[in-house]
């Protein structure tokens, strides 16, 4: 018996129909098939059931039967465990003694990946890919680069990297104007660089991802929302912070300052600065989690961390830069030191006294 075997890896019949695969027999694939080309009359598909049926009706030197199988959407590898499985079913349900042959039909080279998934079951006497003939024609080609521009993901990578191409020659003409022959160059490989970089990392996905979080965090009252921008700008300024105070150094001692002071007195000057943003970010997210119901007493041991490694960190550049001698040094360690420890057992000892986790009243 040859078993005509016409392969839909992802499972384009049974999504936008609601067939139940496997399909066996003439008749049952030739309904399937119009309900495909009623439901998608551009589905590829299509073709590949009706070529089966056009097979199965030449044969008429044997018995034949004709099959439809699927597998799912997404991963190749469960799509193709899903075709092994139906072909196990529509094998199962073929009465007859005499041996089965397949001969497979596809559309394309990715439902041909489960050839061998299908070998393993059955002997295949041969492959039939499905080629539309109008793909040859140019209006074909036409609405194929039509429907393939409508794409925004396509349309992103073609585009894009075309039309930078393209302001090559009118930019060169606009800095000729300007007497800047040279910036072309630059501007354009910036752009393609920049643009190759965003795909390469997907910054667009993760900048539409954060807009989202930002979005959902202004309609539900997130407070760590303005204790980051606060933080942020607390940053900011301690980095400037931190820079004046390496120039007013540089400006005391008139020598060059070697790197471990460069770096003391970046700590030195910028500290109060980032001390305060990790303590505004983190009560942000204590009071957000008090709120969610999430709330956990050990949670405010943050703050409390970020103040004992700012006394450490005083301590350090303090006598790096010769602003604190060695006493004040083992004052701010062992401090910081107790701070830490009495933080972390007063808090376990209220999470041991009241409860792991605090609901809002």
């Amino acid at each position: 018996m040859l078993l005509v075997l016409c392969v839909d890896l992802d499972d384009d019949l049974g999504r936008k129909t609601g067939v139940e695969t496997p399909v066996v027999g003439r008749d049952a694939v030739e309904a399937a098939a119009v309900d495909l080309a009623t439901a998608d009359p551009e589905d590829s598909d299509v073709n590949v059931l009706f070529e089966g049926l056009h097979i199965a009706d030449r044969v008429d030197d044997e018995s034949v039967e004709v099959a439809a199988v699927t597998g799912v959407d997404g991963s190749d590898v469960a799509a193709n465990r899903a075709v092994g499985e139906e072909l196990d079913e529509v094998l199962a349900g073929l009465a007859t003694g005499e041996d089965v042959r397949a001969m497979v039909v596809t559309d394309g080279a990715q439902d041909e990946s489960v050839l061998p998934v299908i070998r393993s079951r059955v002997p295949i006497d041969g492959v039939q890919r499905v080629v539309v003939r109008q793909a040859q024609d140019l209006e074909s080609m036409y609405y194929t680069i039509k429907q393939v521009l409508d794409d925004p993901e396509t349309r992103g990578t073609i585009l894009i990297p075309m039309g930078i191409l393209l302001l090559i020659y009118p930019l060169s003409l606009l800095a000729e104007r300007l007497d800047m022959p040279g910036a072309v160059f630059g501007v354009t490989s910036a752009l393609i660089g920049f643009y190759l970089l965003s795909r390469g990392l997907a910054l667009g996905e993760r900048l539409d991802a954060f807009v989202d979080r930002v979005r959902e965090g202004l309609y539900a009252g997130r407070v760590s929302l303005v204790t980051y921008l606060v933080a942020g700008l607390l940053l900011v300024i301690g980095g400037f912070t931190g820079a004046q105070t390496v120039q007013g150094l540089q400006a005391d001692t008139g020598d060059a300052l070697t790197v471990i002071e460069v770096i003391a007195a970046l700590v030195y000057g910028s500290l109060r600065w980032f001390a305060a943003a990790g303590v505004t970010s983190s009560l942000g997210r204590v009071v957000d989690g008090y709120i969610d119901g999430e709330f956990e007493w050990r949670h405010l041991n943050a703050p409390v961390y970020v103040l004992a490694i700012a006394f450490i960190l005083h301590g350090v550049s303090s006598f790096v830069l010769a602003y604190g001698d060695l006493s004040y040094l083992a004052f701010t360690l062992t401090g910081a030191t107790l701070l830490g420890l009495a933080s972390t057992f007063a808090f376990a000892l209220a999470e041991s006294r009241f409860g792991g986790r605090v609901r809002p009243t």
